[in-house]
């Protein structure tokens, strides 16, 4: 059984383990957190605008909820060339509570 094993399964123990196990966990781990890091940063510098239709349709609710969303202050699209545009960042930190996910 691998470290990561252990981890998952949640059990209380303490244990010895060879060097190279841990040295094998350690690259596991930042190998991990490095690709998640790396999506974020590709999110975040890939911004999505979505029309009010297509924010309407993701979260189901009335094109109305939207307007009063916006003169509540909750979600606020942005004035692009006349036309009213959200950021998929804002609806997912406001309606998800999570960073983008494209």
């Amino acid at each position: 059984m691998k470290i990561l094993d252990y981890i998952k399964s949640d059990a209380n123990i303490s244990i010895t383990i060879p060097f190279k196990d841990l040295q094998e966990f350690v690259n596991y781990t930042i190998n991990a957190t490095r690709k998640e890091l790396e999506k974020f940063i590709i999110d975040e510098k890939s911004e999505v605008y979505l029309t009010p239709q297509q924010v309407s349709e993701m979260l189901g609710v009335n094109l109305s909820t939207l307007f009063r969303w916006n003169k509540r202050g909750y979600l606020v699209p942005l004035e692009i060339g006349g036309k009213r545009k959200y950021r998929k960042s804002d609806i997912n930190a406001k309606c998800f509570n999570k960073k983008d996910s494209n």
